[in-house]
């Protein structure tokens, strides 16, 4: 088990990565590929040299793949922001992966309502 102390200093570095690469996707990243897109959740790797960025895309799955393609060519300026801004030498290698979580639960209510009406009916 990790000491308490760490483990929120981890914590609250996770969430300032995440707060800081949240404002850059809002306003600084001039890419027309990238459209609304929100970070929904960070996991910073266990060595702290690797950030897996989950990004919300709003539209379709072909608008989240070009945001995909777009955040993946700005990925040198997000990492040169990062470590500006929370003065690190070196800032992890971002991953970024398009959260489908929304996407997933719906289709798991549909599937349990789907599941309910059946067993009403019988």
């Amino acid at each position: 088990m990790e000491p308490r102390a760490p483990k929120h200093q981890r914590e609250r570095r996770v969430e300032a990565f995440r707060e800081e690469i949240d404002v850059i996707l809002e306003g600084e990243l001039g890419d027309p590929r990238i459209g609304l897109a929100s970070v929904t959740e960070v996991v910073l790797a266990p060595g702290g040299k690797m950030l897996r960025v989950f990004v919300r895309a709003d539209g379709d799955e072909d608008g989240a793949e070009r945001t995909l393609a777009g955040l993946n060519a700005a990925k040198g300026f997000i990492r040169h922001q990062l470590a500006d801004r929370m003065g690190l030498r070196q800032a992890p290698e971002l991953v970024f992966v398009i959260d489908r979580s929304e996407q997933y639960a719906s289709r798991i209510d549909e599937l349990l309502g789907r599941t309910r009406r059946k067993k009403k009916k019988t």
